[in-house]
């Protein structure tokens, strides 16, 4: 077995794995990538392709050339929640333009830049196994490289192996906080074709959403007026949905789509579930969908990916410089994470598991009777416009026989806000933990109370 030896070594050759490389680069480490695909096949990823906003990339590439190359559509202003139940759309207006990318050339940019940097890439490696000390610092991987088996030997790992990642499986994690209390029943099952339309449409500058039965929702993000990335998902703790059969019949049933092409096709998994607890152990970080960093609401992961790729490279080059791996040297990384976008992610799923109990078409008939800005603005925990009176009053005679549904809304949103708070209490180091977690867990077994539901982690 042939060996390579690097400060850090990156698992993983999507957003995350690309940022993180790019970022040890730049500060001069020996880094290299390892992706199991060929170089022609790498950056082709099952993605929604939509991003909000369009400066949400740590500056450690050159971004303008990433969005020349790959950002099809800048011009995204509002999302549209078209409702099943009576055709009353809820549309919502984005205070920053958002952005629709062609996902294998961004993919292909991000390890273009990745490389143009310093850092090392070995495609068609598939790692296998990792390296452990005998006090449990993970000190490299194994695979196979072009058939040949080697190893890697590094300071630090950094698995940005996607959802499920194997390295979990592979690695003991006993005797840290890493959170290993990750279930398939907590992930989404995927999938998406890229479509091209002979007729423009008329939302090339929204992105479309539909929800559908086990607890997802079909999308339509427009490429271009005329390229359309269409998909759909649903919780994989739900019945399974022939997804391909679904996606075919829901794109022929749409009269705005004029004779569709199907020019790409990929399904994937995913996270909807909070960020890990922890994502750290001794020589050992987590990243992007392997550390859960995905909005549970939308599957949006990209940007969380980005910046906590960024984040955790920082770290482990501190880390790395001081001679000092452990969980505690690299804990801070968690600390950002948490108090960043991980406390809006925790917070938004607990809505995922209020949704559990009701039917998809209660859900919608419920959400179609309350002012969409205001439901908007609700979800999220932001202020409001005060309700005019007769909207009010239209809106209390439109959602009844919802009220008592209602009610628990307005508690699970009080329980969200609680928790976000709670998630910018996270701890500084690992010895405030266990109590944090206490915390924490109380305030989940509240939302079990209210809602009724079975509880998810």
């Amino acid at each position: 077995m042939t060996a390579d030896a690097y400060d850090i070594v990156v698992v993983g050759g999507g957003t995350a794995g690309a940022f993180a490389a790019a970022t040890a680069a730049t500060e001069g480490l020996d880094v290299v990538i390892l992706e199991r695909k060929t170089e022609t096949d790498a950056g082709h990823i099952a993605c929604g392709d939509a991003i909000k906003g369009k400066s949400t990339f740590p500056d450690v590439i050159d971004l303008d050339y990433l969005k020349d190359e790959s950002f099809t559509n800048r011009e995204i202003s509002r999302a549209v929640f078209e409702n099943p139940a009576d055709g009353e759309d809820i549309e919502i207006e984005f205070g920053e333009p958002g952005a629709v990318l062609d996902r294998k050339r961004y993919g292909e940019v991000l390890l273009e830049e990745a490389e143009r940097v310093g850092s090392d890439i070995h495609y068609e490696t598939v790692v296998q196994d990792v390296q452990q000390a005998d006090d449990g610092t993970v000190t490299g991987v194994t695979g196979t490289r072009n058939g040949d088996h080697i190893s890697y030997d590094a300071d630090v790992v950094i698995d940005a192996a996607g959802a499920l990642s194997i390295l979990q499986d592979k690695t003991n994690f006993g005797h840290t906080f890493f959170d290993t209390n990750v279930q398939y029943s907590q992930f989404c099952s995927a999938y998406r074709e890229v479509i091209d339309v002979q007729e423009p449409v008329e939302w090339a500058d929204a992105i479309v959403f539909k929800p559908t039965k086990e607890l997802g929702y079909l999308w339509y993000f427009p490429r271009t007026d005329t390229e359309i990335n269409a998909g759909l998902g649903f919780q994989m703790d739900q019945p399974e949905m022939q997804m391909v059969p679904e996606l075919k019949t829901a794109v022929e049933n749409r009269p705005d789509l004029v004779e569709p092409t199907v020019k790409d096709k990929l399904g994937a998994a995913l996270p909807t579930r909070r960020p890990y607890d922890s994502a750290v152990a001794p020589g050992y970080i987590a990243v992007g969908d392997a550390a859960g960093h995905v909005n549970p609401t939308t599957g949006g992961g990209i940007p969380g990916a980005a910046k906590s790729a960024y984040w955790a490279t920082k770290r482990a080059i501190s880390a790395i410089a001081d001679g000092d791996v452990s969980e505690s040297a690299l804990w801070e990384y968690n600390r950002e994470v948490m108090t960043d976008f991980g406390k809006h992610f925790a917070a938004i799923d607990l809505y995922n598991i209020w949704g559990t109990t009701s039917s998809v078409q209660e859900l919608t008939e419920m959400v179609s009777s309350v002012p969409g800005q205001h439901l908007a603005d609700a979800l999220a925990g932001t202020g409001t416009a005060s309700m005019p009176l007769l909207l009010k009053l239209r809106t209390l005679v439109d959602t009844f026989g919802h009220w008592g549904e209602l009610s628990e809304l307005a508690k699970v949103r009080s329980k969200a806000q609680e928790l976000s708070d709670h998630y910018e209490r996270y701890p500084s180091d690992p010895s405030g933990f266990p109590t944090w977690k206490s915390v924490r867990d109380g305030i989940m077994e509240d939302v079990y109370e209210i809602t009724g539901a079975d509880p998810k982690y």
